[in-house]
């Protein structure tokens, strides 16, 4: 410690050092959940270009060596030079933070990765990281240690046999002919967590397949393959029916109170704000709701989940009393009471998202909550006046859940009057009779 302060004692932080210097305020922790979040960064970069219309296939493998391989059939990396950088696309992209496509609206509409940072911090947190893009008949390579350079780019003509066997080997048959090149591009990152920062290196293999079936669910059609040749595991999902099967899945084990699963797909094209919304009801006195914003797993919810609970409510309570469902006696059906036994996912796209964090946990964008609100509400509205039958089985639901609220709230206050007798200490006459 010193007595004097003065410029020589301030440290700029350059290039990616912030990153290792402070990893938990780009990737939550240091522990197993930041370790998984480094594939999850890489992964959401593909997930960007299927969401783009690019890409339909993420392959994602623990190699032997503890190391992770992600790969997609995307457009694949640029790797053209930076005029004002003089340095190539794929050496800024993987080492200064803040650089990507997400910020041109006309690269990507919409995508999960948004602050420039995502797959430079995976960069600076590897103690190595490989690069490889397959992009009009050629292959580049690019390797790194610690975030810095130990590999300059190079590039070359890939033979045909090398396309041949790489197809084969990508989709699992044989190519057809003449060779689709478009399919045979895409990026390929490898990269080895840094054990000087980690508290473990060792990824789960459990925990990945969750949220790589996540992502599966919530974008239909995309086919995500994972393998650990640690262990021989492997799995691949595709999921036709997207959120609905995800709702189906969510609900597995409990009576269900309808048969069909809720979906509606709706947009506010002024705002560039799209809702996917499949929701169940069953027996459980529980709710369920799982909300994503482009893809991004927000378990903190947000003003999207904001939205989407408000106009569940109020289409409850206006349908039952359209249908005369509710008399003006009737108790109130509230929030609570309206999602008891809901299994719901809520996924959401939005142009500009503004999360709270690297990590996205949460959505803050305000105006996000009356665009999903005016969505929600409108839709179920809809179905509601199309689906009686429905409608009449989730008023059941809500007013049993309403009227159990009530007399759990009478008894707490009953409850607390005695109490309150009791501790007065009332004469005889006029304390409680007791039975003996």
């Amino acid at each position: 410690m010193t007595d004097t302060y003065n410029a020589s004692h301030i440290t700029v932080l350059e290039g990616l050092r912030p990153v290792r210097e402070r990893p938990a305020m780009y990737i939550g922790s240091t522990e197993s959940r930041g370790l998984h979040h480094l594939i999850y960064e890489v992964v959401d970069n593909a997930v960007d270009e299927a969401l783009a219309g690019f890409c339909d296939l993420i392959l994602v493998t623990i190699n032997r060596d503890g190391s992770v391989t992600v790969e997609d059939n995307g457009r694949g990396i640029p790797v053209d030079i930076m005029p004002h950088y003089g340095k190539s696309a794929l050496e800024i992209v993987l080492t200064v933070l803040h650089a990507g496509g997400k910020f041109d609206k006309n690269t990507y509409q919409v995508s999960g990765g948004l602050h420039g940072v995502g797959v430079s911090v995976v960069n600076a947190l590897a103690a190595w990281l490989d690069a490889t893009v397959f992009r009009d008949g050629s292959i580049y390579t690019m390797g790194f240690r610690q975030g810095q350079v130990a590999k300059p780019l190079v590039g070359r003509l890939e033979s045909e046999q090398e396309m041949l066997l790489r197809y084969e080997e990508r989709y699992g048959i044989p190519p057809g002919w003449p060779l689709d090149y478009e399919r045979l591009q895409g990026t390929r990152i490898t990269f080895q967590p840094d054990r000087t920062i980690f508290e473990t290196i060792e990824f789960d293999y459990d925990i990945l397949e969750h949220r790589l079936r996540e992502l599966a669910y919530l974008n239909s059609g995309l086919t995500i393959d994972l393998r650990d040749e640690r262990t021989g595991d492997s799995v691949t999902f595709c999921f036709e029916g997207g959120i609905k099967e995800f709702v189906a899945r969510i609900g597995e084990g409990k009576e269900k109170l309808h048969a069909d699963v809720i979906y509606f797909q709706r947009s506010d094209p002024e705002s560039l704000v799209e809702v996917d919304v499949a929701l169940q009801y069953n027996d459980s006195y529980s709710e369920m709701v799982h909300t994503y914003v482009n893809s991004v797993n927000t378990r903190e919810g947000g003003t999207h989940l904001e939205g989407f609970r408000s106009a569940i409510t109020r289409a409850i309570n206006s349908a039952a009393r359209r249908n005369n469902l509710l008399k003006n006696t009737d108790t109130q059906i509230r929030g609570e009471d309206a999602r008891e036994g809901l299994a719901a996912v809520v996924s959401t796209r939005v142009a500009e998202p503004q999360f709270e964090g690297q990590t996205k946990t949460r959505l803050g964008n305000s105006n996000v909550r009356g665009i999903v609100d005016s969505l929600v509400y409108s839709s179920l509205m809809e179905y509601f006046e199309e689906h009686p039958r429905t409608l009449q089985v989730i008023v059941d639901k809500a007013m049993a859940a309403a009227r159990a609220r009530e007399a759990a709230r009478k008894a707490r206050e009953l409850a607390r009057r005695k109490s309150t007798l009791e501790a007065i200490g009332l004469p005889g006459k006029l304390a409680d009779c007791q039975e003996r």
